[in-house]
């Protein structure tokens, strides 16, 4: 049986990573005050879906096969760091304009697709498949705990980013405002990515 210690340590990780500033949490506060919290929601549900896979993947063994091959690790890593840049300026002047230079909110197999990109999401894959994955379980019931428990802390987590941007939507409305905010966004999207390529 799953110590009730392990499992408390798990989710407190999963709410620190989850919890804190990130790519998906500036997108999902960009996307609440663009498009606002209901149209966020596809965005909100691929988030933990992808996570979900992620984990289950590493714990299927992708971890060992970044550790054989570093060459992966050093493509992915640029891949995320020129994505991230991308999306730092796609945010730049997008809380402003019309309905088509605002583009659309996320679907829900894009946010999930986007966590295999996202250099956040795959430190919280590798940690939680190999500082909280429970050995002495089975494989299957081990695999299990590491993934499931992530969505029901994930969820939740990101949520507040979303209804953070959706509930600032109409204080933001004067021009110097918008503009500082999508400065903010941008700035913590390019932090990460330079941390990409530090680390």
């Amino acid at each position: 049986m799953i110590e009730l210690k392990l499992f408390f340590a798990l989710v407190s990780y999963y709410f620190v990573m989850f919890a804190t500033p990130g790519p998906n949490n500036a997108m999902l506060t960009a996307s609440g005050i663009k498009f606002g919290f209901k149209k966020t929601l596809p965005h909100l549900v691929g988030i933990p879906l992808g996570h979900v896979i992620q984990i289950t993947l590493v714990c299927l063994g992708l971890g060992s096969l970044f550790s054989k091959y570093p060459i992966i690790q050093f493509y992915l890593k640029w891949i995320c760091f020129f994505y991230l840049i991308y999306l730092g300026w796609k945010i730049i002047g997008s809380f402003s304009g019309n309905e088509k230079e605002r583009g659309r909110p996320l679907k829900l197999y894009e946010a999930a697709l986007f966590q295999f990109i996202n250099p956040k999401a795959w430190v919280v894959a590798l940690t939680a498949a190999t500082a909280f994955f429970p050995n002495e379980e089975s494989f299957l019931k081990a695999t299990a705990f590491v993934a499931v428990t992530a969505p029901f802390v994930c969820f939740p987590s990101i949520c507040v980013w979303a209804l953070f941007g959706s509930s600032i939507k109409s204080v933001i409305k004067n021009t110097k405002i918008k503009k500082l905010v999508e400065f903010l966004l941008s700035i913590l999207l390019l932090f990460t990515a330079v941390i990409i390529v530090i680390n």
